[in-house]
């Protein structure tokens, strides 16, 4: 069984990040699972063939018999397995991934915990998103920002791959949602409110929050608490700034309510997760 794998080397992108990415030749009935990832984790089949066993979101076992040109979306904390076929066994890449703006590219695409099959529609955009997955792969040596280019563009080949009709922003609900994440991304280290960002919307808070928990997956208040705490553990890894100054940066000048934020996300003190962390720092950056 020949293997290629690799962990990607940095943490600091938020919208969309890498997290490991690889290849494998599999040996005769190889198999893996039951296991539960912690990102979204995609496999497109180069060739052979295999068996994919999922859980749905309510519990319920499936399994689907795949070959090349198909693929597989492992959800995060999705129990699954897949084995290779006995006598042609499967060959695939695969890219594992998350961020903020992850979840919702995937429902755009309709890769789902419960429908997480992927039949590309598009045969022509299906070879430009397995280059890019092979890209990726291939060039472990590139610097992050550029592969993450080439994550983007995985992303959007995989998109016209698998639909009819692209999507535009002419929906009137994904309309409101980006106007509410692009105000959060500007606006994250000031004052605001889900009030303010339903506002920012003009949309009431009530309906805003409903539209916002169905196409993101949080709560905007939940939302608004990840994404500050993603920015500060990112200044806390690579600044010399005090947790107090790193809170003020984020939109909590109470260190008490940061600390505490901070610790509902991460589980730790902002103190000692930088203690823990701190080896993995490149040079001092300044925050702007």
């Amino acid at each position: 069984m020949a293997q290629d794998f690799t962990i990607f080397p940095s943490m600091t992108f938020v919208d969309l990040g890498l997290y490991q990415y690889g290849r494998e030749d599999c040996d005769p009935a190889h198999s893996f699972g039951p296991a539960i990832r912690n990102h979204y984790l995609f496999h497109y089949i180069l060739n052979g063939k295999g068996t994919f066993f999922w859980q749905d979101a309510r519990g319920h076992e499936h399994e689907m018999r795949l070959k090349a040109g198909q693929g597989f979306l492992i959800s995060p904390r999705q129990i699954t397995t897949y084995v290779a076929d006995e006598r042609i066994p499967w060959e695939y890449c695969w890219l594992e991934f998350d961020g903020l703006r992850a979840k919702e590219s995937l429902e755009i695409i309709g890769l789902s915990v419960n429908n997480p099959i992927y039949n590309p529609v598009h045969p022509e955009f299906s070879q430009i998103m397995k280059e890019e997955m092979l890209y990726i792969v291939r060039n472990k040596k590139e610097a992050p920002l550029h592969l993450i280019g080439h994550l983007y563009l995985f992303i959007d080949a995989l998109m016209r791959s698998v639909k009819e009709n692209q999507p535009t922003v002419s929906k009137v609900k994904d309309y409101y949602i980006k106007e509410a994440l692009a105000y959060i991304e500007h606006n994250y280290m000031n004052d605001i409110s889900v009030e303010s960002i339903a506002e920012s919307s003009g949309l009431n808070r009530s309906y805003f929050g409903k539209i916002f928990k169905e196409s993101v997956g949080k709560s905007p208040q939940e939302f608004l608490i990840n994404y500050r705490m993603i920015k500060a553990a990112e200044l806390l890894r690579r600044t010399r700034y005090s947790v107090n100054e790193i809170g003020c940066a984020v939109g909590y000048p109470n260190q008490l309510h940061f600390s505490r934020a901070f610790k509902s996300v991460y589980g730790v003190s902002p103190r000692n997760w930088r203690n823990a962390n701190t080896h993995l720092t490149g040079p001092d950056i300044d925050y702007k």
